[in-house]
């Protein structure tokens, strides 16, 4: 029982540690799965001030570059504003303007295309990249552009020419399109041993059971692809080769041999990429994108240009409105003097003389819009301070710098007309756009030439010849008795021997795909895109036409409302003088010589913009048609080059000269270009125009049904109004508006009116007052108030100094009565 017991027993533990056994190797079955490794581990050698340790992995950082500011940015002076007239004008004329700007110009302050307005850039620019704006750069970076693909030679030197069709967009400038026709050097040394075991009988001479060899080959070569399609290649060799097979009369005569090659190798295709028209392809392309470049480039100059013009005459628009506010603003003074005065004598209301200030602050509030400019709508929005600045982004110069541009050139009044054919064959002929987009319809052209190449099959013939010579050495080349390849004999001396010459012909043979599928869908895409250009260019012209229609009317209807206003302007006048003269002798109420006056500042106002768009307009049909920079004398011509330049291409020239001229056969490039763009002139009769039968233009209909007579319009009328630059300094010329204390009564104690029975409010005294009903001019410090104007004395007069008086303001313009008609 105790045996039995015990071994129970036993048993009993076994179980248990078996099982203990089990459930111990799934935990550590269980640990391994999961993983077990500290959270932070041990390194050996841990440096404890962690060098290389990150705890960011992006931060805001700056580039490390020097670029020299410009003097223009840096002596920029503190911006123009209103009551800040510490400058000088500075007078310049249009072609000054248009000067500078050109000389300045290192990138186009302007946009593409040919639209009638544009906004200011100078926002986008600073926001941009040199990518997205025209600059001097442009076509010499776009002559500059090269391919990432290298030439490449194949193992035997052979020049590897790219197969397929390439788009105007795959190719670079013209000298990277001419880099494929260059001639490709390559060479190689390869050395290479044996030493192993054959599976020959032990006793085999000839070829040993164990064999041992050096054999080295050096290759040099030239290889150049040709203009008809083909590859040129001069190629040389040099082999050495050594074995252990013994030497007899049965096996070998020497250890060791030298084989020496020259070749000279011809592959021609003769049928898909042959021909000088196919190889050429690709530079011609390449060579009419540097014709977009220039269409490009000249296509900024000239919107550059009519940004300038027409920043003038908006400049020009803004001295005008200043000076027509000042009139207003004085007419204004004067009349609430003389409201004042009435209100004095017992003759005039309280409510005159406040409409009247009233309106002296709305003409004040005009003239600082006009002079600063102002985001208040109605207003204003540039000024004379913000177009002087768009002027000077434009000229690239600084934004301030003492003085205030000025225009001086007075707008033309001339009656402008413009032939219709002329214009339109000049437009469809001397239009950057359109002559854009014809060079891209022949660059489509030129793609589907090489989309229909590549449907024909590949076949190549290849011409070798070979001169051949082995020997016991390599060399020297003299001639010896000794005959290759018996001892002492020379590799080179037997390859100048020329005793041996081998020759080869090959014929590859590779048609397209059975079904040309890929070719054939090549090709209508080709197809496609010629059609799309082709629709897409007389679209072009199409709506170019009618922008060009668009831009005559305009110049017909803008001369027409200068005209139209110069009348309204002179019927103001003659109505501000006669409600004046009414107001004085007390027929009329004041508010109808405010509204007087505020007519004939509107009308004045009007005239000046009327002008100044009919000047724009002129501009812009200059600008559709493409003469806008024939009629500015300004061409556009290569800069100068390096003397260095200039004497590489005279040597170039003369070994040209020396040579032979080579007909690579029948096939050459057809035209691509008809020659340099010519003039307007040549322009007409180059596109079918004729000026012989243009009739006049006509302004006006006598059948019209809204029976306006236009004929009055015809003739210029003449405005006698003062030129910008004898307007005085700019404290002469901006100086504030007077205080309002001007207008108030010299007596505060009298406060009733017989035509209002009420009481006026105190107002602030002036120190003196005219001794009659005429006013006279007053002594007020410039800077701080202005002498009232009116029109029964010359210009008003503020003294500077005790001893200078200058001319305050511009002298009322005299009207003259227009002729009935």
């Amino acid at each position: 029982m105790f045996h039995g017991g015990t071994a129970q027993e036993a048993l009993s533990m076994n179980r248990s540690l078996l099982r203990f056994t089990a459930y111990l190797q799934l935990g550590i079955t269980i640990l391994f799965a999961c993983g077990c490794a500290p959270t932070q581990p041990f390194f050996l050698n841990e440096s404890p001030d962690l060098q290389f340790y990150l705890n960011q992995a992006t931060s805001i950082e700056y580039p490390d570059v020097e670029v020299e500011h410009l003097a223009e940015t840096t002596g920029a002076l503190p911006p123009l504003t209103v009551g800040n007239h510490d400058y000088q004008f500075w007078d310049l004329t249009l072609e000054e303007c248009v000067s500078i700007a050109l000389q300045n110009s290192k990138f186009f302050i302007t946009t593409n295309g040919n639209a009638e307005f544009r906004q200011n850039i100078a926002t986008q620019f600073t926001s941009g990249n040199a990518d997205q704006f025209g600059s001097i750069y442009d076509i010499a970076i776009q002559q500059s552009t090269t391919q990432s693909v290298p030439l490449t030679v194949d193992s035997d030197g052979n020049r590897t020419l790219p197969r397929g069709v390439l788009r105007a967009n795959q190719v670079g400038g013209v000298e990277d399109a001419l880099a494929e026709f260059d001639a490709q050097a390559s060479g190689f040394i390869n050395y290479g041993t044996t030493d192993r075991t054959r599976n020959v009988g032990i006793n085999n001479s000839i070829n040993p059971q164990i064999a041992k060899a050096t054999d080295t080959t050096q290759q040099s070569a030239i290889s150049k692809r040709l203009a008809t399609g083909g590859v040129a290649t001069l190629r040389q060799q040099v082999i050495y080769s050594r074995n252990n097979a013994e030497i007899s009369s049965v096996s070998r005569a020497v250890p060791s041999d030298w084989t020496a090659l020259i070749e000279a190798q011809v592959q021609h295709p003769l049928m898909r990429n042959r021909g000088t028209l196919i190889n050429r392809i690709p530079v011609v392309l390449a060579s009419l994108n540097e014709d977009l470049s220039i269409a490009d480039f000249e296509a900024q100059v000239r919107n550059l240009v009519r940004d300038v013009e027409n920043t003038y005459w908006d400049l020009y628009v803004s001295y005008r409105n200043v000076a027509t506010s000042i009139i207003g603003r004085n007419s204004a003074i004067a009349t609430a003097q003389f409201a004042r005065l009435n209100l004095e004598n017992g003759t005039g209301t309280r409510q005159e003389l406040a409409q009247a200030v009233e309106q002296y602050y709305q003409f004040r509030g005009i003239l600082e819009s006009a002079i600063a400019g102002s985001n208040v709508p109605g207003a204003d929005r540039f000024g004379v301070y913000g177009n002087e600045r768009r002027m000077r982004e434009l000229l690239g110069i600084a934004a301030t710098d003492g003085r205030l541009i000025r225009p001086i050139d007075e707008p033309s009044l001339a009656r402008v007309e413009f032939d219709w054919n002329e214009s339109v064959a000049q437009m469809l002929y001397l239009s950057p756009e359109v002559r854009r987009n014809k060079t891209r319809l022949k660059q489509a052209e030129l793609e589907l030439i090489s989309a229909k190449n590549q449907v024909l099959p590949e076949v190549n013939l290849s011409l070798l010849y070979r001169w051949v010579g082995q020997g016991d050495t390599l060399g020297p080349p003299q001639r010896r008795d000794v005959a290759g390849p018996n001892p002492g004999s020379s590799a080179l001396a037997e390859l100048t021997g020329g005793d041996y010459q081998e020759g080869a012909i090959r014929l590859d043979i590779t048609p397209p795909a059975l079904g040309a599928r890929r070719e054939l869908a090549r090709i209508r895409g080709a197809q496609l895109r010629v059609v799309r250009e082709k629709s897409f260019l007389q679209e072009q012209e199409r709506l170019q036409v009618s922008l060009l229609s668009d831009a005559t009317a305009k110049v017909a209807t803008h001369y027409q409302l200068v005209q139209t206003n110069a009348q309204r302007w002179q019927a103001a006048e003659q109505e501000v003088e006669a409600r004046l003269a009414e107001f004085k002798g007390g027929r009329s109420p004041v508010n109808v010589v405010l509204q007087s006056q505020q007519r004939r500042a509107q009308a004045q106002i009007d005239y000046y913009r009327a002008l100044g768009e009919y000047n724009k307009s002129i501009n812009y049909v200059d600008y559709l048609k493409g003469t806008l920079l024939a009629n500015s004398n300004i061409t556009l011509a290569e800069g100068p080059w390096n003397k260095k330049a200039y004497w590489d291409a005279l040597e170039r020239a003369r070994e040209r000269s020396a040579g032979k001229q080579v007909k690579y056969g029948v096939t050459r490039p057809e035209v691509v270009r008809t020659g340099p763009v010519r003039d307007a002139d040549a322009a007409v009769n180059m596109m079918g125009g004729s000026a012989d039968h243009a009739g006049e233009m006509i302004f006006g209909d006598p059948n019209d049904p809204l029976n306006m007579n236009m004929s009055p319009y015809r003739d210029t009328i003449e405005v006698d109004d003062v030129p910008l630059s004898e307007m005085g300094t700019p404290q002469q010329m901006f100086a504030p508006g007077v205080s309002p204390e001007q207008f108030a009564p010299t007596n505060p104690s009298q406060s009733t009116s017989p035509q209002s029975g009420g009481s006026v409010p105190p107002m602030p005294t002036i120190d003196s007052l005219p001794d009659s009903g005429s006013l006279q001019p007053l002594d007020i410090p410039v800077g701080s108030a202005v002498a009232p104007m009116n029109y029964e004395t010359p210009a008003v007069s503020a003294r500077i100094s005790d001893d200078v008086d200058v001319s305050y303001t511009p002298t009322p313009v005299a009207r003259r009565p227009l002729p009935s008609r």
